[in-house]
């Protein structure tokens, strides 16, 4: 005897509805790999930390009082290795304006860990302060040295024992280390002998003597370096635990609005994010669109973006925030001098 139609239909919406269930419990457990980008904090280079402390300190130099804000931005990030997400959590996210779901690889090496990230994040910051004074310094024509910095030994090559993370190379054969480039150079033109190096460890000078191997029909001597720099006077910059490279341009514009007489602000108040190197040129970083929230949110009116991003900022610019294009400090001051004089600026 056949099988009523309703039993079918019964029997099919039963099934339909224990697919459901076990793909909401399959979605709700099978981590997807994504990351979900947010707006930071945001801090003022010229102010103070919750603490009290100022952002930006200089020792050894004459400083001038500061108005407005020039804030530097950041972003929050969740998920990555060890602390993935499930599909409806990423599909919130998208559909959070706010928000951003990236790729995991955007973030993340293969292999990377949470702590690998994060400490990566702290030695690129660190170098971002050190460019920032730079370019600052270079940027007010202030004269300071460059030299080549040990970043790490790799065992088994000559400088393994000798040297260590921390040095700073600062001559060889007498002559004077101005950076990596540099460093390379003296190694090629007097590696068939021992050369004699100088370094500063801990604030000391030392002499020491290492002969380069021949790999790959090059001499090395077993470091990686990179520059480092030695400033006529003392900044310090305390930001937590935020990292990155990203608030470089924003410590430089700090740093100068400090020790000129340059008030960049007007009482306004300004954001602004871009990677920045030593001779002042701005290049572009990731999750441009949480940082600008980030920056409107805290109150900023004008935010200054890399050229590079221009293309990211496109229908995603709050409302009351106007962003300026830069691409090098000097062309940042320029922008936002114009600004002060009510003059046109270029935009994204």
């Amino acid at each position: 005897m056949p099988r009523p139609a309703t039993s079918r239909r019964s029997l099919t919406l039963y099934i339909a509805a224990i697919a459901v269930v076990l793909g909401v419990l399959v979605a709700e457990r099978l981590p997807v790999p994504y990351v979900i980008l947010g707006p930071g904090p945001t801090l003022n280079t010229l102010g103070t930390d919750q603490s009290g402390k100022p952002l930006i300190t200089v020792s050894g130099h004459q400083t001038y009082p500061t108005t407005g804000h020039l804030n530097m931005v950041s972003i929050t990030y969740s998920g990555g290795p060890g602390h993935q997400f499930n599909v409806f959590t990423a599909l919130r996210a998208w559909l959070d304006p706010d928000e951003a779901v990236v790729p995991q690889s955007e973030i993340f090496a293969p292999g990377q860990s949470q702590q690998q990230v994060s400490q990566q994040d702290q030695v690129q910051m660190t170098s971002s302060q050190q460019s920032a004074t730079a370019a600052a310094l270079t940027q007010l024509h202030i004269a300071y040295q460059t030299v080549a910095g040990v970043v790490s030994v790799k065992q088994g090559l000559p400088a393994y024992g000798k040297l260590k993370a921390g040095d700073l190379i600062t001559a060889i054969d007498g002559r004077a280390v101005t950076g990596t480039t540099e460093l390379t150079t003296l190694i090629k033109a007097d590696a068939a002998k021992p050369l004699a190096l100088t370094i500063s460890r801990g604030g000391k000078t030392q002499h020491l003597q290492v002969t380069a191997a021949q790999v790959g029909g090059r001499p090395i001597l077993g470091v990686v370096v990179q520059d480092q720099y030695q400033f006529p006077f003392q900044v310090t910059i305390q930001i937590g635990q935020i990292g990155g490279p990203s608030a470089g341009m924003m410590f430089a514009l700090g740093i100068i609005n400090k020790i000129s007489h340059m008030n960049l602000t007007n009482g306004k108040f300004i954001a602004g994010t871009g990677e920045i190197s030593a001779n002042g040129q701005v290049a572009p970083i990731g999750g441009i669109q949480q940082k600008m929230i980030a920056a409107r949110d805290a109150g900023a009116t004008v935010f200054l973006a890399p050229a590079g991003n221009c293309s990211d900022t496109t229908g995603a610019v709050p409302k009351g925030l106007r962003v300026v294009k830069v691409s090098t400090l000097s062309g940042a001051i320029s922008a936002l001098q114009n600004i002060k004089a009510g003059q046109p600026v270029p935009s994204c």
